[in-house]
């Protein structure tokens, strides 16, 4: 499979009906390739005229939709996978040049969205009911699921493929017609992707993918016909697109922002523990929300680990994402990169020691990029804003507590609950852990536990508005609705009127 770069400069444009589409706003933002800090193209901003276009075609798809047996739906799902894999190193040469990423932490992105289009193909098995015979004298109760109708997903710039997977395959399996939102910072997976369905056989109207910014986020949270929304992103924002989506009646998946924890145990594995901090804080820039940023040292294993993570955080390989030997790429803007060195400027105000700035980062190939280095804090409080917030950024903060109890009372008084993680030998540990800490995905000895296709993915308290998590039989059942069927024939009816509450007699 090709490992080209990615180097389309025409610009991304809008999927309604079944094809591509400019669209009629007039409005265009950059799009940018941030290992060499230039401008690569522009993306077409949709409004309300496209999300009109949008919704209508959905409506009119969506009915012959529905109907068709999930197996027939399951077999377009099964084309769409294989073609996904055909076309996966081509998604991820267009992640890198738009994101940054490294190229194999992109195919990782593709794969894991592969895993979920994968899971959907099972979507016959998934939807089936439950039933009873004889329930009351002559009555059986049966229940089904489905589809709500027309939904949409409004997704992040910083898993443009894997989080888009996270919604539609499910959605479009349970019978519904989905709407696409993606990030404007690395539109272009998204137009492949819906080429892709439309190669797979889905109906045309059946997907959609509408570019734009706030006010196509708007124009979906306020349509009617617009069932169901589910986003990803910052905590403000999902706290905003939960309570107005629910004020207009829609169901809401709002997956909000993260400050995850990994606890070292004294008795930890060292190497381990610092190989797990490196990869995981500094992994794709540190733009994800299951990055570990705060790294908390239980005992005198800070003494042992800090200088140890220095020496690899000065050491990290950084530059263009396509080149192999690069551990980290860029930052996604200019802007971005503003804001995370500004924060580490914050923490040298606030009193944290600096042990390895990023900031000022040099080297060949890195002046005109969006490049900022690995940054290294100890000795943090839980006071500073450099705990506190969601940084997004390579910076690892790292805070230093007498033992387990301590370590738990951290973590559960963050007001985010997306991940969390412990490194420990011990057993007894490791189970105190999983059971009392206040988050909803827990990694013993695995740095990000974020679950496979068929478990679900979804933090606790402000990392999640909503009541259930995205993918895995929790998304089917926020991709359809329920409906209990009690029946009986005229041979078993009685005759008189019936006053009582009916019951199993």
């Amino acid at each position: 499979m090709s490992t080209a770069r990615y180097t389309a400069t025409t610009p991304v444009g809008h999927w309604i009906g079944g094809r591509a589409v400019d669209g009629s706003g007039g409005r265009a933002q950059t799009v940018w390739n941030p290992a060499p800090g230039q401008a690569a193209r522009q993306v077409l901003l949709g409004g309300t005229a496209e999300v009109e276009a949008a919704v209508a075609a959905a409506r009119a798809a969506q009915p012959a939709w529905g109907e068709m047996p999930p197996i027939r739906r399951a077999r377009v799902m099964n084309a769409f996978l294989a073609l996904m894999n055909q076309h996966r190193d081509a998604l991820a040469a267009m992640i890198t040049a738009e994101h940054g990423k490294v190229y194999s932490d992109a195919q990782g992105e593709v794969m894991r969205g592969i895993d979920i289009v994968e899971f959907a193909c099972g979507v016959p098995q998934l939807l089936k009911g439950d039933y009873t015979d004889q329930v009351s004298t002559g009555i059986d109760n049966w229940t089904l699921r489905q589809p709500l109708g027309v939904v949409a997903g409004i997704t992040p710039f910083n898993f443009p493929c894997m989080v888009p997977c996270w919604m539609f395959p499910l959605a479009l399996a349970c019978g519904n017609a989905f709407i696409l939102k993606p990030s404007e910072r690395d539109p272009s997976p998204s137009l492949l992707m819906a080429e892709l369905l439309k190669q797979a056989g889905l109906p045309d109207g059946v997907f959609s993918v509408v570019q734009g910014d706030k006010v196509v986020v708007d124009a979906l949270l306020s349509h009617p016909d617009v069932k169901a929304l589910s986003f990803v992103g910052s905590t403000p924002i999902a706290q905003a697109i939960y309570e107005t989506g629910a004020r207009h009646g829609k169901r809401v998946q709002a997956l909000g922002g993260a400050k995850n924890h990994m606890v070292v145990m004294p008795d930890a594995d060292i190497e381990q523990a610092v190989d797990a901090l490196i990869g995981s804080a500094y992994g794709s820039a540190g733009e994800r929300c299951m990055a570990i940023s705060v790294a908390v040292l239980v005992g005198d294993v800070g003494d042992r680990l800090v200088p140890r993570l220095a020496e690899r955080a000065r050491a990290l390989k950084i530059g263009d994402g396509m080149q192999p030997e690069v551990e980290m790429g860029p930052i996604v803007t200019r802007e971005a990169r503003e804001r995370i060195e500004g924060y580490v400027e914050l923490g040298v105000a606030e009193g944290a020691q600096l042990v390895v700035d990023g900031r000022g980062l040099k080297g060949p190939g890195l002046a005109q990029g969006f490049y900022t280095g690995g940054t290294l804090f100890d000795h943090a409080t839980p006071q500073m804003r450099i705990y506190r917030e969601e940084i997004f950024g390579p910076v690892l903060v790292c805070l230093r507590v007498p033992d387990l109890a301590a370590a738990l009372a951290l973590v559960n008084a963050h007001e985010s609950g997306n991940g969390v993680a412990c490194f420990t030998a011990d057993g007894g540990v490791a189970r105190e852990f999983a059971r009392r800490v206040q988050v909803g995905m827990v990694g013993i000895n695995v740095p990000i536990p974020v679950p496979m296709a068929w478990h679900g993915f979804g933090g606790w308290k402000k990392s999640l508005f909503g009541d259930l998590h995205a993918y895995g039989e929790e998304g089917v059942r926020f991709y359809t609705k329920q409906k209990s069927v009690m029946q009986r024939w005229p041979a078993s009816i009685g005759r008189g009127a019936e006053f009582a509450m009916p019951t199993a007699k």
